[in-house]
């Protein structure tokens, strides 16, 4: 059962990078993965949830993939997943994205962001192997309605 959280989402500043070093597992042993949040966050990228004046997630957020809005990363704490962080941010990004429509991917394997990806109404859109051994990429879209 999912509890319900005031989440509250701001654009991350550079004083949150090592907050959020310290809840990515990847960031452990990953020395690409803080260099490419380092660069979100300095590049405009990166928003982050707050619970309670805590940061507890984060998102970035980019325009390479066909010029469209791509989620490329979104990791919320381990303490404080399935309280509406994920959507909070995902929400937050599809008010905030530059373009109608708006993709991301997550590892087959990924069950919590498949799930997550399923409630946000996004459909699936494709398939890329051998980015991960034996784990493939699935690829997710929403068409978002941007507004003149």
């Amino acid at each position: 059962m999912e509890l319900k959280t005031v989440v509250e989402v701001r654009q991350a500043v550079k004083k949150d990078i090592d907050i959020m070093w310290s809840f990515d597992h990847i960031t452990q042993h990953d020395e690409k993965r803080r260099q490419f949040i380092a660069e979100a966050v300095s590049a405009g990228g990166c928003w982050v949830a707050m619970v309670d004046g805590q940061v507890v997630g984060f998102v970035v957020v980019e325009y390479t993939f066909f010029a469209n809005g791509f989620i490329s990363l979104l990791y919320i704490h381990p303490d404080f997943r399935l309280r509406g962080i994920g959507i909070a941010l995902m929400r937050h990004v599809e008010a905030i994205c530059k373009t109608d429509k708006l993709f991301t991917s997550t590892n087959q394997s990924n069950v919590p962001m498949q799930s997550l990806l399923k409630k946000g109404a996004y459909v699936r859109s494709g398939i890329i192997e051998n980015l991960d051994e034996g784990d493939p990429e699935l690829v997710y879209f929403k068409r978002l309605s941007k507004n003149p």
